[in-house]
């Protein structure tokens, strides 16, 4: 078994006969791993700043089972909200260690943000245009009025798209091996 920077071949021998002599044939199947990346100092540091940011918004999510606060409060919303922002931020994290995360797994976290933004776009559409004022730094959320928490919901979801969105973008830019153009997948 050699590895070959981004790809593991795997390479065996198979004798065939095919009237009544003996071939070798060398089968090689490729499994394709996520490409190596070399990015810039910058977007090294500005990973590294998106995986910080978006572990702590995971981590804010513990207090969303609070029912006086929160639109529906319930934990299987604050684990959903959890698991989203983790898998943004494990995505840069694999960034940040020089990794390019596979198609799936970026075509998965769009599809979690396109996902929430649908979930919550109606509070932020009831902000900007229902009746009451627009309002988005309100001193307090309450479960009567979900148009805060929704508005910040949908533009936490529209962040980590467009964080889905750079990290295709250094994938496709910065990624090495034979498969960084077409994504590594």
């Amino acid at each position: 078994m050699e590895n070959h920077g981004a790809l593991t071949l795997i390479s065996r021998s198979v004798t065939l006969s095919a009237s009544g002599r003996r071939t070798s044939l060398n089968a090689t199947r490729d499994h394709r791993m996520p490409c190596a990346m070399k990015l810039p100092l910058s977007l090294r540091i500005f990973n590294g700043l998106a995986v910080a940011l978006f572990a702590a918004f995971a981590f804010f999510q513990y207090n969303d089972i609070d029912p006086t606060v929160y639109h529906r409060a319930s934990s299987l919303d604050a684990a959903l909200w959890l698991g989203f922002y983790a898998l943004i931020s494990l995505l840069f994290a694999l960034a940040l260690l020089k990794r390019r995360a596979p198609n799936w797994l970026l075509l998965l976290g769009s599809l979690a943000c396109l996902v929430e933004m649908a979930l919550t776009g109606w509070g932020l559409w009831i902000n900007i245009f229902g009746q009451e004022e627009f309002t988005m730094m309100q001193v307090s959320m309450s479960s009567e009025d979900p148009r805060v928490e929704l508005s910040r919901e949908f533009f936490g979801a529209l962040i980590a798209l467009a964080g889905v969105t750079l990290l295709w973008w250094q994938g496709r830019r910065f990624g090495t091996g034979r498969n960084a153009g077409s994504g590594g997948s």
